[in-house]
């Protein structure tokens, strides 16, 4: 069997289990509406402070949506080693490496299509409902683009961290965890502080819904891309070392 062959066979293995799994999919739902319940809530309440912007605003859940995107990543693996499944999954397909490669794949691409579908659905309702002129318009297209990518990296984050941590509730736990804290400590790191608080995807989402505001001299910013690409090199390198562990401790 090629490689080719074998690995289309994974994702197809792959799709199958992960709408299989209640818990998968309920969460993969959740991360779909909350971005629309934010920007319906904020144009009804009028919650808006005066310099947002119309694309920050309608997605004023997407953080937490993006949290659930990591946990969904998470989930695809370690619930897998939490109820035994893996075995299956391994002797279905022998190499680690193809079966890693096939879930990030999958979980990547279904939070990149379903964050772009969702965030640019709430952006539509929050211009649609909110006061004409009183917010800036930012730069909502590309920038959308850009959030979608955060969801698709945060997914990949979270599934490295469940290969790591290979306990659902563990998994789940450490992964928000990595998430917030980048955040939270940057400021404690002196001039590395804009280095440090953008390493999660949270951070390039949160510089991403305001781009008209977060350029990159923004002082304690990277900038919205630069943070994404640090964010993306950083999942990349995890997911790799996460691969490599995978492959040594299944051997």
């Amino acid at each position: 069997m090629t490689t080719l062959t074998l690995g289309s066979q994974a994702l197809s293995y792959e799709w199958i289990k992960f709408r299989s799994v209640r818990s998968t999919m309920w969460t993969t739902a959740a991360t779909a509406v909350l971005p629309l319940l934010g920007a319906v809530f904020v144009a009804a309440t009028g919650s808006l402070q005066p310099d947002d912007t119309v694309l920050g605003g309608s997605l004023t859940l997407s953080v937490v949506a993006q949290m659930l995107a990591a946990v969904v990543g998470a989930l695809v693996v370690s619930g897998e080693y939490s109820s035994g499944t893996i075995r299956t999954t391994f002797a279905a397909v022998p190499r680690r490496s193809t079966v890693f490669a096939a879930k990030a794949t999958l979980v990547a691409a279904v939070m990149y299509v379903l964050a772009l579908l969702s965030c640019s659905a709430a952006y539509l309702v929050g211009d649609a409902m909110l006061p004409e002129g009183r917010y800036a318009q930012g730069e909502p297209l590309p920038a959308l683009f850009g959030i979608a990518a955060s969801f698709a990296v945060a997914a990949v984050l979270g599934l490295a961290v469940g290969t790591l941590v290979r306990h659902s509730a563990g998994a789940v736990t450490t992964v928000i965890g990595v998430l917030l804290l980048p955040s939270l400590f940057g400021p404690l790191f002196g001039n590395a502080e804009r280095w440090i608080a953008g390493l999660s995807p949270t951070a390039a989402l949160e510089k991403l819904t305001q781009t008209s505001d977060a350029t990159a001299d923004t002082v304690g910013s990277l900038g919205p891309w630069p943070s994404l690409l640090l964010v993306t090199a950083c999942t990349t390198a995890l997911a790799l070392a996460a691969l490599v562990l995978l492959r040594r401790r299944d051997a």
